[in-house]
């Protein structure tokens, strides 16, 4: 293929250093790029990648803006830009409900929080040094939008491929034409020659995402409707049971990556033929761990 993707990448506890270790191979293996979910410490975890590696980009994708303050955000985030020559970049979002209901904060508008936090991140970098490129995590068209203004770059999670390019069209042509201006995406990604054991687990990985009314509504506006009002009523009953069979194969097929690894390498393919320019396969593994889902990604791209 003519571009590998890059890999999402999250140190889990117990695997730390093992994690660490998988990223090296990564880098020689030829991967784009290694980009931190909001799982975990993904700032601890690009600093480590800063000193482990190398050349390979790597970065946040997504840090919530409401974990610290945005200044002692941008002392580590200036940090992690300067030792690494240049190679981080700040991946930020909003978050969603349970996670806010969890930390014990109540928040506002999430364009208007996002704007004055990325002011107050510039604010804080006037002490702490030159940022690194910041990233916003998008979903739907208005965040998108912001992104392209405020911002260099764009991140989704589970976007469904279907509807990318219309997503896009929110970003002006000169932003898509300029090199340096980020726009990526998380895809969920499992491979394994049994298909219907690799789409359960990703059922299983998105069963959380399906619950949440900002994914529901994305994904209602891009053209599946009919999953997630089906969705909505299963949770409104406590059927949850019932999730996975609503998780269609229409919905899944544009939302996820799974089957054989030349499946999956047509499907990288695919999600970069819509504009995509960085594609973070996210791996999960159907026979083991994540160790294991690493070493798959890494056999079916040599």
């Amino acid at each position: 293929m003519a571009q590998k993707p890059a890999v999402g990448f999250a140190a889990v506890p117990g695997r730390r250093q093992a994690t660490l270790e998988v990223a090296k191979q990564l880098e020689q293996e030829g991967f784009t790029g290694l980009y931190c979910p909001s799982l975990g410490d993904g700032m601890a975890v690009c600093e480590a990648l800063a000193y482990v590696t190398n050349d390979i980009p790597f970065g946040t994708s997504i840090a919530n803006i409401y974990a610290r303050h945005p200044h002692d955000f941008a002392q580590t985030a200036a940090f992690i830009h300067e030792i690494s020559n240049g190679r981080f970049r700040f991946g930020i979002g909003v978050s969603h409900g349970p996670t806010h209901e969890r930390m014990g904060i109540k928040v506002g508008k999430p364009l208007g929080e996002m704007r004055q936090f990325v002011s107050d991140l510039h604010e804080g970098a006037k002490m702490a040094g030159e940022l690194p490129p910041v990233i916003l995590a998008t979903l739907r068209k208005r965040m998108v939008q912001l992104a392209a203004e405020i911002s260099n770059g764009a991140v989704w999670a589970n976007a469904a491929r279907s509807h990318m390019a219309e997503s896009l069209q929110e970003i002006p042509p000169e932003k898509m034409a300029d090199e340096n201006f980020f726009v990526g995406n998380m895809v969920p990604t499992c491979i394994s020659d049994d298909k219907d054991a690799a789409a359960a687990v990703l059922r299983r990985v998105l069963t959380g995402y399906v619950r949440l009314p900002n994914y529901q509504n994305y994904w209602i506006e891009a053209g599946y409707e009919e999953e997630m009002l089906a969705i909505r009523e299963a949770l409104s009953n406590s059927e949850m049971d019932k999730l996975p069979d609503l998780m269609s194969e229409r919905w899944l097929r544009q939302v996820t990556l799974y089957g054989t690894a030349a499946e999956v390498r047509e499907g990288v393919e695919a999600w970069y033929d819509t504009g995509v320019k960085t594609v973070i396969v996210v791996p999960s593994s159907a026979r083991g761990n994540q160790i294991v889902a690493f070493q798959d990604m890494i056999e079916a791209f040599r």
